[in-house]
């Protein structure tokens, strides 16, 4: 069985990775048009030049970024980004289908809440109970 070759609206990674800003823009949904219409904000722009150095190989260190908001481009697919979450930089592999979404949607900011047992008091068995 062969595997599949991703596409995005037709196109194949290599193709998506030759087109500019504007002609991808063309591809993506309404949303995301607008944000790249809008520009790129200079914490985009900062972390558009990170980017930039790593695939050149210039910058050896990993790509680490606040910037949640920032959406994923083609020239960014491959790379491990470490997106910050509020607490910490979780690392995340940029593939093919992320492309048109923000960073922030793969980083999540709140955890599942893990309860253990139950504290001295919460049940009304619990107060029977003696706290040695």
């Amino acid at each position: 069985m062969a595997l599949k070759k991703f596409t995005y609206r037709g196109k194949t990674i290599e193709e998506l990775k030759e087109l500019d800003i504007k002609e991808f823009m063309k591809l993506v949904p309404s949303r995301t048009r607008r944000a790249l219409l809008h520009g790129f904000s200079d914490a985009q722009k900062a972390l558009l030049v990170k980017i930039d150095l790593a695939l050149k190989g210039v910058r050896k260190k990993p790509v680490k970024t606040h910037c949640r908001d920032m959406i994923v481009l083609p020239k960014m697919v491959g790379l491990t980004i470490q997106i910050h979450n509020g607490k910490e930089f979780s690392p995340v592999l940029i593939e093919p289908e992320m492309l048109g979404m923000r960073l922030g949607e793969f980083s999540m900011t709140r955890r599942k809440v893990e309860h253990s047992a139950p504290g001295l008091g919460a049940t009304k068995s619990s107060g029977a109970v003696s706290a040695r």
